[in-house]
């Protein structure tokens, strides 16, 4: 019933994330981190397709996320953008994609709604390539203290009003994993994360 719940949450957003998506074009930390992205593409919780501009169009891409009108917008922008995708309608943690998989592996601000973040984490882990890539961008806890403990007391309120958790310290999560990470840049008081990183084998 809870992930009911939090699948009619995501679909109630998708339309308003797909108006978001233009303004996205301009995004200096999305362009950043996911120009890299190449080959054999896994991207999930897609939403409405938000890093389609910023990836090469020669990429083998598959999208996937719980929501089916997040899946809708994300199949419109795929058009836009001249991206050939697949797109599968389904939770992460019920994936079960071969080892060794993926050349590239995208999240972008999902780690917030996951129940065991860390888990998913090493599923990226087992799903890419021994010469392959997982790009990370996400938001958490700010490095301000005082901002921080704002969001740990807001962060059950987020959570029931639109499914994320604002109180997650990812750097943390992902040293938590089996990934080795290469580099992390931290921006906006440290509130975003961009973490490229690697799996291990």
């Amino acid at each position: 019933m809870e992930k009911i719940k939090l699948v009619q949450k995501f679909d109630k957003q998708a339309a308003k994330y797909a108006r978001n998506r233009k303004k996205q074009e301009q995004n200096q930390w999305r362009r950043k981190i996911f120009q890299f992205v190449r080959g054999k593409t896994l991207e999930v919780a897609v939403g409405a397709g938000m890093n389609f501009a910023f990836y090469p169009k020669d990429i083998e891409y598959t999208g996937v996320d719980f929501s089916s009108k997040m899946i809708d917008e994300a199949k419109e922008a795929a058009k836009i953008y001249g991206i050939k995708a697949d797109f599968i309608l389904s939770d992460v943690e019920s994936l079960d994609f071969p080892e060794n998989t993926f050349d590239t592996i995208v999240s972008a601000g999902s780690l917030c709604g996951y129940d065991n973040p860390v888990h998913v984490l090493n599923l990226f882990n087992r799903w890419c390539k021994e010469d392959g890539q997982i790009l990370l961008m996400e938001h958490g806890l700010f490095s301000v203290p005082a901002l921080a403990w704002i969001q740990k007391k807001l962060d059950p309120l987020t959570v029931k009003a639109i499914g994320c958790h604002q109180n997650r310290d990812i750097l943390d999560i992902v040293k938590q994993s089996n990934l080795i990470i290469k580099k992390v840049e931290r921006a906006l008081l440290g509130y975003l994360y961009l973490i490229w990183a690697r799996p291990q084998k």
